[in-house]
């Protein structure tokens, strides 16, 4: 079925939701927070490498962004696959937080003071778990070792559970600098809350929503879920009527993977509570039809954005991005992860922290960055990362842009790709011409299969391998 565009959006931004074509793509694969993606990073890219890599990115002068990872939870949500620590005790904070600046220390010597912090960003875990003095000795360490922007021009943001916020935080956490904010719903109904754990009033959740609108916060975000136990196309309906109607800039909307033997919390969720896999399609189609009749774009991947916010603006001026925080609008800065399993990109690397707490702990009070694992991207990486990014950022790729960028006949390089895309052409997913490549409307869902075609790691594999459903 056809869902409509706004009056506002452009028609090149409708999305179609086929089943047919949905059932018939129907299988697992990366979303390309990176290419290449985090199961490629090898322990042999070790802290010297990293430390190597940073000194040599000074000669860019790029921006910096910065990504802090609070694992702390008060309860832990059964359907959450984070990296957290679920626990009452609220002193475990403090001897974490003072690792974290001596991490940010460390980090902050390998950079020149003249690169500025264009984008920033608290998440979890729940970030807000911290206590509000934690809050701003968090964000004084981080300006007394990088250079924070101070008028509101940089791109900062946080990760808030409602249920972990009061009026008062809010305003502090602007105080500090924060302009953005993502909030933690997934669903609103008592009966799910339940059977996942995450008992939380439309109250609460309000209350801090208006409490960002009245501290002047210019863009809130709020996240569901699809999948859960309970769940039908007439419930879920219910919370996306309130949501609508708060309206936010933007709305996250992301199906559950349940994967017990991978996550231990999902144990705690019976199976035959699950919506049927025809009933979450149902949802998702509801969802999109919903959404994009009440205004909002649907950027790729879960996300959806008002038409005049940052994101559907960049999607349209074409400098829109894809890292590990999701979609972006700072494509050229390089991001620093700090804290444990956090993940950076500098320079043509990426880089990855040590997943458990302890570990993190030994290698900081060490004196050792925690970089456990990386990639150093090679030449046919780049490439491939540049053509992947265009793509899932603006559903067209212009093969001159490529060529011009890189040096090369694209038809000619990628000839193996643009054979697997031939199908997806016949089924309607997009079309291929001398000129580019054009997602079609069909195709806008299955923009995780489509990037699939031009990445080398899936073929050397015969599959995707350990990824999420692309749907």
């Amino acid at each position: 079925m056809l869902t409509q565009p706004s009056a506002s959006a452009p028609s090149d931004q409708r999305t179609v939701f086929d089943l047919a074509l949905i059932k018939r793509y129907d299988q697992s694969g990366p979303r390309y927070t990176s290419y290449p993606t985090a199961v490629e990073f090898d322990p042999k890219f070790d802290e010297a490498a990293y430390r190597a890599t940073c000194e040599r990115s000074n000669a860019s002068g790029r921006p910096l962004s910065l990504y802090f990872h609070i694992p702390f939870c008060d309860t832990v949500c059964f359907y959450c696959a984070c990296n957290k620590l679920a626990t009452k005790d609220r002193s475990l904070a403090q001897p974490y937080l003072e690792r974290l600046e001596r991490e940010m220390a460390m980090q902050a010597a390998l950079f020149d003071r003249s690169r500025v912090v264009e984008q920033l960003h608290w998440g979890g875990g729940t970030p807000t778990f911290i206590s509000h003095d934690q809050m701003r000795q968090l964000m004084h360490d981080t300006r007394r070792h990088f250079t924070l922007l101070d008028d509101d021009s940089g791109e900062y943001s946080i990760e808030i559970d409602p249920r972990e916020a009061t009026v008062d935080t809010i305003k502090l956490l602007r105080e500090l600098g924060f302009n953005r904010m993502s909030l933690g719903v997934q669903d609103f109904d008592a009966r799910v809350q339940k059977a996942v754990n995450r008992v939380q009033s439309e109250d609460e959740t309000m209350a801090v929503l208006e409490a960002a609108r009245t501290e002047g916060f210019r863009s809130i975000s709020i996240d569901l879920i699809y999948g859960l136990p309970f769940q039908t196309v007439e419930e879920f309906s219910r919370t996306l009527e309130k949501v609508i109607a708060a309206a936010p800039e933007r709305i996250s909307v992301f199906n559950y993977a349940h994967l017990p033997a991978r996550f231990s919390p999902q144990r705690r969720i019976d199976e035959t509570d699950l919506p049927l896999p025809q009933v979450k399609l149902d949802i998702l189609q509801m969802t999109i039809e919903r959404l994009t009749a009440a205004g909002w774009l649907y950027i790729g991947m879960d996300h959806f954005a008002q038409p005049e916010d940052e994101l559907a603006r960049a999607q349209r001026d074409g400098t829109l991005y894809r890292n590990f925080q999701g979609y972006s609008t700072h494509a050229d800065c390089d991001l620093i992860g700090l804290g444990v399993t956090s993940v950076g990109k500098v320079a043509n690397t990426y880089s990855q922290n040590l997943r458990e707490l302890e570990e993190y702990n030994a290698a900081i009070d060490a004196g050792h960055l925690a970089v456990f694992r990386g990639i150093e991207l090679n030449r046919d990486d780049e490439i491939r990362r540049d053509t992947i990014t265009r793509l899932i950022c603006h559903f067209k790729l212009d093969f001159a842009d490529i060529e011009r960028a890189w040096g090369l006949v694209f038809k000619d390089y990628f000839a193996t790709s643009l054979a697997k895309l031939e199908q997806m052409q016949g089924d309607g997913l997009l079309t291929i011409d001398a000129q580019g490549i054009r997602v079609l409307p069909s195709g806008r869902l299955l923009i995780r299969n489509i990037c699939m075609a031009f990445d080398a790691y899936l073929e050397a594999k015969s599959g995707p391998i350990g990824f999420s459903k692309v749907i």
